[in-house]
């Protein structure tokens, strides 16, 4: 989070709002999209923060939009929304009962429903089992990926093509340890094209998780598996998120990502449900 500047959603907003017509001359609400709690003083029907206030009606129309994160900057409340000039995307913060999830072009960027990013992020790390040593993720996004990894792994190296990306990133207080972790290597560019940088067999593990085939195709290729498996060790393990394995499109997605995994040398290429992806394996 940027400093001195408090962030909102519908839910902090919306308490603002109940405190303001309770004539309470304080809240405690979170400002830092619910890692923290903090106290809000409300004075002349506004909610103060330092020189500037917000009243009733700016509280409320952050409120009709609980779909979005906002962050307080000279007395008005701006979306967390960037439009990226690499990739034509608008990116934005959503927020979740946990923490924020992205936006991208409409998508978001976690599993959601009936789970929360933080959960979603620990399934696909588990479907890994025990990951250690150094581990490749192949897109950064909010980074909540390569903190999971950064905890049992020597080196996590990440990386974003859209600098926009790391941008909401350093915006987004979740998204913290992805640049004060020692262990966590951060590369701005191209996965497709940086892998042919690494060396052979330098990984023991990859987290593959790309945005949706149509933002991405080509790293749904063979042709970028056969360089996944080439930087893997011997015995090197795979996850790839690829969607919901029951829905009509997931399944097929699931069945193609397989037959490819496959057809670029990967072995025991199966199905992880809990974690709506494929895992796979290297040959020893």
């Amino acid at each position: 989070m940027r400093e001195g500047r408090p962030l909102l959603t519908s839910d902090s907003a919306q308490q603002l709002c109940a405190a303001i017509d309770a004539g309470a001359a304080s809240a405690r609400v979170s400002l830092d999209l619910g890692r923290s709690c903090a106290e809000v003083t409300i004075s002349n029907g506004a909610a103060q923060f330092g020189d500037a206030a917000l009243n009733r009606a700016l509280l409320q129309k952050i409120v009709r939009q609980p779909n979005k994160c906002f962050e307080i900057v000279d007395g008005q409340a701006q979306a967390l929304s960037i439009f990226s000039e690499t990739t034509g995307w608008v990116r934005s913060l959503m927020p979740t009962a946990g923490a924020p999830t992205t936006l991208v072009a409409g998508f978001p960027m976690h599993r959601i429903r009936a789970t929360t990013p933080q959960a979603d992020t620990q399934q696909k790390v588990r479907a890994l089992g025990r990951p250690r040593g150094r581990v490749l993720d192949t897109a950064t996004g909010l980074g909540y990926s390569a903190i999971e990894l950064a905890k049992t792994c020597t080196e996590v190296v990440t990386v974003e093509l859209d600098p926009a990306a790391l941008e909401l990133a350093e915006r987004n207080p979740w998204s913290a340890a992805l640049f004060s972790s020692e262990n966590i290597h951060l590369i701005v560019g191209d996965v497709a094209q940086e892998v042919s940088h690494f060396a052979d067999a330098r990984f023991d593990a990859v987290l593959h998780d790309p945005p949706t085939m149509q933002l991405a195709g080509e790293l749904y290729s063979q042709a970028f598996y056969a360089q996944l498996r080439r930087v893997l060790k011997p015995g090197g393990r795979l996850f790839h998120y690829v969607g919901d394995p029951s829905s009509v499109a997931g399944g097929r997605a699931t069945a193609g990502v397989m037959r490819r995994l496959a057809d670029a040398g990967f072995q025991a290429v199966r199905r992880a449900n809990r974690a709506f992806g494929v895992t796979a394996v290297t040959k020893r």
